[in-house]
């Protein structure tokens, strides 16, 4: 099991568009992913639990993975994230 903390850089956050590029990135791979905020973690290869986070820009996430492409899934997901998630920086 592998665990990352980073702070979501986004200008709206975890919204809608930016979630579901999260979870199409999480299900490119077989290993559990997950994603926790404060005390609430959920399943980063459902978009309604993505969002159910309600994640805002500058507030820190856990990204978790489990599995046999564990480490291939984390630097994904942190690339993802670190990239803007498909959106322009504003």
């Amino acid at each position: 099991m592998l665990e990352q903390t980073l702070v979501i850089q986004n200008q709206s956050g975890l919204h809608a568009r930016p979630a579901a590029v999260l979870v199409q990135q999480a299900g490119r791979y077989t290993c559990s992913v997950k994603i926790r905020k404060a005390e609430k973690t959920v399943d980063a290869k459902s978009i309604l639990g993505v969002l159910s986070l309600a994640v805002s820009k500058d507030q820190e996430i856990t990204v978790i993975t489990d599995g046999d492409d564990e480490k291939e899934a984390m630097e994904g997901i942190l690339d993802a994230i670190r990239g803007g998630l498909g959106e322009a920086e504003a």
